[in-house]
């Protein structure tokens, strides 16, 4: 919508609300006369009715409202924020652009022009094609002291003061042209992190009694049925209630092969029905879907600043007085005012405060692209730091999908084979990860059902039936021992045993006595010694495994893996204690878990790792979330960490040889006043493209997967 007042523009990006709560992210654009600063907007906006929270990026020029949908909604915030009339105490000069499109032409124009002009006409051009820059140092000055800003403005100022009309001009030319490359540069990385947003739909089919209905994505709640066909993108989390579909989950998991989705299976919002019709029961929607969580990190990684950041931005800071010193000192000794402009062209304020941002969110895409999620700079610094990593046990080192192993029966009348099937026909109803283990194993042996009543079933404790007239009961120990009165003592040895291997055991009792055990172990990942490997040869100094799984099971796996150390069956506070000691004993610690009980862990630790398959509060908890189920994404996502802060460190001692060699040679007089602002400029942008490199980790001998070539082909196109 293009206005004319403070704002040009202002477009809704993206808007999702419940019954009490709302949210929307709208784009702006300034009118460029327009006298109101972008940091007057957020407080602005901040008193519209009905508005609980307001949060401004101006470099994305970006405005995201939290709202109540009772008082309004986000086509009258839109409305309201259109209107809004710039703060008369805003100052125009201190936000007036001048390295848009439009300057870069004015001042070349005026570069090429003033020399045809004749000479008394030169120096009001000059000066009105000098003047945003002018007029956005003195406000600089007034509110912020001696800026890199405001040694520019001195030395267009000294050269228009000398009459060197071109000298000013071409440092006019320069200084607009590279902050409009600076700025382009800039937006470009954030631009790259924001295309890892999951696309939103506005709209959404559901199901009304029997009819299809379109309504707002706002109107959509939990428990609705929603349905998307082929070349929709799915807008919900949820559960497959019907239908069958090729869905294209690349979006979300990276996985470049398309999977096939029927009832019960689960869906995830930004992924693409490519083939097919599905009917979803809707889990979590608007701001609860995974890409809406998503969208939500990569905001915040946009506003987040690391220690590095932070760290060179007070440098360059601090660095601008020492430039203003040196110009005077060079005046004082050679008495030429075109020795100090030259001076003043050159900072290192740029270069040191735009090229460390632009390094981590360039880092943070590539990250993304080879399916990881970085939560921030910060988060991404401190995995950098990391020399300590631990793992949880199950579902990281390990795939967390159980398999049976044993089947031991105590009744010569039945097979190993009858066994399963029993514990399978009352089974194939629940979905615990036990269940689905036990009916995978009968669908592997084409195992016969057993006709049984109603399931029964009891929580935590297990299944129960009746098969032949005989109550069946599937489930642990406890439930079969003390709830059911089944004597396990004349087969203690059987069970020691198992249990000694570090097996899981799941007891069936039939008739009032122990039929048989089924043991069930998970399986090590294939990648997992590769990635502990890798791991060590970046660097890392000490690699543990915390798990609450038996001492046997955690030695055999520490063993295998070859790991430091292995403290088994903890609890979730004694991981959270062992992160606690470790990090008083100065360890920079990476944990990597996937559970609910590791999300004590995940906070406590210098950086947190949530696996693909984790827990919703282990994801949202971790500073890193692996967008796909791969182990060895951990150490992709070191490697990158890695090498996002040595491109910082190499840019950093660029941005200071650099600009220290310009500026020696400026204060011997060795550079004119348009040299330097050539040399100085064109070494600022040079610094920032370098900051945009990112590269992709290699493993151990393998080519690039299917998703890195698919973002390779991408990027190029």
């Amino acid at each position: 919508m293009s206005l004319g007042g403070w704002l040009r523009t202002v477009d809704i990006v993206h808007r999702t609300a419940g019954p009490e709560w709302g949210r929307v992210r709208l784009r702006y654009r300034t009118n460029p006369e327009s006298p109101g600063a972008p940091e007057g907007l957020q407080p602005a906006a901040a008193l519209l009715p009905g508005v609980t929270s307001a949060r401004v990026n101006p470099r994305a020029r970006s405005v995201i409202l939290a709202y109540d949908p009772a008082v309004t909604d986000a086509d009258r915030l839109r409305a309201a924020l259109a209107a809004l009339d710039a703060p008369a105490a805003a100052s125009a000069i201190a936000t007036e652009p001048v390295g848009g499109r439009s300057a870069v032409i004015a001042s070349a124009a005026t570069l090429l022009g003033s020399g045809l002009l004749p000479r008394p006409l030169r120096f009001p051009l000059a000066m009105a094609g000098a003047a945003p820059l002018l007029r956005h140092a003195l406000a600089e000055y007034g509110s912020a002291g001696v800026t890199s800003h405001v040694l520019e403005g001195m030395a267009i100022a000294i050269s228009l003061a000398r009459a060197d009309y071109t000298a000013a001009n071409t440092t006019t030319f320069m200084l607009v042209l590279g902050e409009h490359l600076e700025e382009s540069i800039a937006r470009r990385s954030d631009h790259l992190l924001k295309h890892l947003l999951r696309p939103s739909c506005d709209e959404i089919w559901v199901m009304r009694g029997d009819d299809e209905v379109l309504v707002p994505a706002a109107e959509v709640v939990a428990g609705d049925t929603v349905v998307a066909g082929a070349g929709a993108v799915v807008p919900v989390d949820g559960t497959v209630l019907a239908g069958e579909a090729m869905v294209n989950e690349a979006a979300m998991t990276g996985e470049s092969v398309s999977v096939v989705k029927t009832r019960g299976a689960k869906v995830l919002s930004g992924t693409l029905v490519e083939e097919g019709r599905l009917s979803i029961y809707a889990e979590q929607v608007g701001t609860g879907t995974a890409a809406a969580r998503i969208a939500e990190y990569v905001e915040q990684s946009l506003l987040a600043k690391s220690q590095a950041q932070l760290e060179a931005s007070r440098l360059a800071d601090r660095l601008v007085p020492t430039v203003l010193r040196l110009a005077g000192a060079s005046y004082l000794v050679s008495g030429d005012w075109l020795r100090a402009a030259s001076v003043l062209q050159a900072d290192y304020s740029c270069a040191l405060k735009l090229a460390t941002p632009v390094a981590f969110k360039s880092a943070m895409y590539g990250a993304g692209q080879s399916g990881i999620l970085v939560k921030g700079a910060g988060a991404l610094e401190r995995l950098a730091e990391a020399d300590t990593f631990v793992f949880d046990k199950t579902g990281t080192l390990t795939t967390g999908s159980l398999m049976v192993t044993d089947s031991v029966v105590f009744d010569a009348a039945y097979t190993p084979e009858d066994l399963i099937a029993l514990a399978a026909s009352v089974e194939e109803h629940y979905f615990h990860p036990l269940a689905l283990a036990v009916v995978n194993a009968a669908r592997a042996l084409d195992s016969h059902h057993f006709d049984h009543q109603e399931v029964e079933f009891i929580v935590a404790h297990g299944v129960a039936s009746v098969i032949d007239g005989k109550r069946i009961v599937v489930g642990s120990r406890h439930f079969v021992q003390e709830d059911e009165g089944i004597d396990i003592e004349p087969h203690r040895d059987v069970v020691d045993g198992l249990y000694r291997q570090g097996k899981t055991l799941l007891y069936i009792g039939y008739g009032g006595v122990l039929l048989g055990i089924l043991a069930l172990k998970d399986s090590v990942r294939d990648n997992s010694a590769a990635t502990i490997r890798r791991l060590r040869a970046l660097g890392v100094k000490r690699i543990l495994l915390l798990t609450g799984d038996h001492m046997e099971r955690a030695a055999e796996l520490g063993e295998q893996l070859g790991l430091d150390a292995v403290h088994a069956e903890l609890l979730p506070e004694d991981k959270a204690r062992i992160i606690a000691d470790l990090g008083r004993e100065g360890a920079r610690i990476a944990f990597v878990g996937d559970g609910i009980n590791d999300a004590p862990a995940l906070a406590g630790a210098h950086v947190g790792i949530a696996m693909q398959k984790g827990a919703d509060i282990a994801r949202l908890t971790a500073d890193v979330a692996l967008l796909e189920d791969d182990i060895e994404k951990v150490a992709d996502a070191k490697a990158i960490a890695d090498a996002a802060m040595a491109l910082i460190a190499t840019n950093y001692r660029l941005t200071v040889g650099v600009n220290t060699g310009i500026l020696a040679a400026a204060a011997l007089g060795l550079l004119s006043p348009i040299a330097t602002s050539v040399l100085h400029n064109g070494a600022t942008i040079g610094i920032l493209l370098n900051a945009l490199r990112r590269r992709r980790p290699q493993r151990e001998g393998a080519m690039p997967s299917q998703t890195e070539a698919r973002h390779r082909s991408r990027d190029r196109a």
